[in-house]
């Protein structure tokens, strides 16, 4: 596209939404600036999942395989008893067994360290900066960032994330946006195995749920909780948080005492609530959202990294389909990608309320004895 030579292009944030866009615009031929508030790519977090056609647009980007030989796979889902039993075991297949190519789970590490690693000699990153001001003009979007630093771009693509900075400059505060589901949840991963490996468990009494996902030798500790109101607390203080994690669980049955004992102290302890973020537009001017800052279904889609890697495509091609006539394609990117987006949104809230966190014993029960409950 001869149109877009020498246009720059500015993504904050240097996450999974981040960098498939960045990808994609590399790709386009824009000149590509990433700024990320961290020192480093956001390695951090739980295991990412790549779903349906996402699959197909990873096969685009030329990753597929390398996502495919480094992809985990749980062969044992248990609901456990509050004395350790277990009340069903579901079986999901050895990893001898044929497993789907539009399914594949990885570690967000390595997916991420995947992309960037077939990124840093094309794109500008720049580390520990972020975006204080914008002012758009004519014909460009004007940037100061918090070193002090200004720069001007044709276009800006806000990728950090659901409590997106970018997202509240110029759209708006946060809650215009924000869709609360009722319910908070912590993750927090252990250098070790605290069940079998390739095993995911799970207990849980009313309004509360504590699981365990164990792969390469790791584990994550998850806890969730009904909360019928949103609760006050300073996102910047960890202490706090884990405080609200251990008031909520404190004792509960199974292995939860142990399992509070584990994640105290741990740097990459992560608190938030389960909600979403819906918005009439996810584009302004030369400003546009992807990912989470534009369209979080919550983790309780199992869909972050997929609504990402699809949006990130989505806008590249609306882009393409209009010759760089950017704003005709954020018509169409606003317009083609909001269906896929309802969608998960709608499983995702669903999901919350009956699959991870049932209000009540006998909603437990059912929970338990569906055929496939996730």
């Amino acid at each position: 596209m001869e149109s877009l030579k020498d246009k720059k292009i500015l993504i904050s944030g240097a996450s999974i939404a981040g960098l498939s866009t960045a990808y994609w615009m590399n790709k386009l031929g824009y000149l590509v600036t990433v700024v990320e508030i961290a020192s480093q790519p956001r390695i951090n977090g739980a295991a990412i999942d790549i779903r349906g056609e996402t699959a197909d647009i990873a096969k685009r980007m030329g990753i597929y395989d390398e996502l495919k030989a480094n992809r985990l796979h749980v062969e044992l889902i248990e609901f456990k008893n509050a004395d350790d039993t277990t009340a069903r075991s579901m079986p999901t297949g050895n990893e001898d067994a044929e497993l789907p190519d539009d399914d594949i789970e990885i570690e967000r590490d390595k997916f991420i360290t995947i992309l960037y690693n077939d990124l840093k000699n094309d794109v500008e990153f720049i580390f520990n900066d972020s975006i204080t001001t914008l002012e758009e003009t004519e014909d460009d979007i004007k940037v100061t960032f918090k070193s002090g630093a200004e720069r001007s771009f044709d276009l800006l693509f806000g990728c950090d994330g659901s409590h997106s900075g970018v997202r509240k400059i110029w759209f708006g505060e946060e809650s215009k946006y924000t869709h609360f589901l009722d319910a908070y949840f912590s993750i927090t991963t252990v250098n070790k195995l605290l069940i079998e490996q390739k095993t995911m468990q799970m207990y849980n009494e009313p309004d509360k749920s504590v699981m365990l996902n164990a792969y390469n030798n790791k584990t994550d500790i998850i806890f969730c909780f009904f909360s019928e109101n949103e609760i006050s607390y300073d996102y910047r203080d960890i202490a706090q948080q884990r405080k609200i994690i251990a008031e909520q669980f404190t004792g509960l049955g199974w292995r939860t005492t142990e399992l509070l004992e584990e994640v105290q102290g741990l740097e990459n302890f992560y608190f938030d609530k389960f909600c979403q973020i819906k918005m009439p537009s996810w584009t302004k001017g030369r400003v546009a959202l992807v990912g989470d800052a534009g369209y979080c279904a919550s983790p309780a889609a199992g869909m972050g990294a997929s609504l990402s890697i699809s949006g990130a495509a989505a806008l590249a091609d609306a882009l393409v389909k209009n010759n760089g006539d950017f704003e005709l394609a954020f018509e169409d990117y606003n317009k083609d990608l909001r269906p896929f987006i309802e969608e998960i949104q709608a499983i995702a809230e669903l999901n919350v309320r009956q699959n991870f966190i049932p209000r009540t014993e006998e909603a437990i029960r059912k929970r338990n004895e569906q055929e496939n409950p996730f």
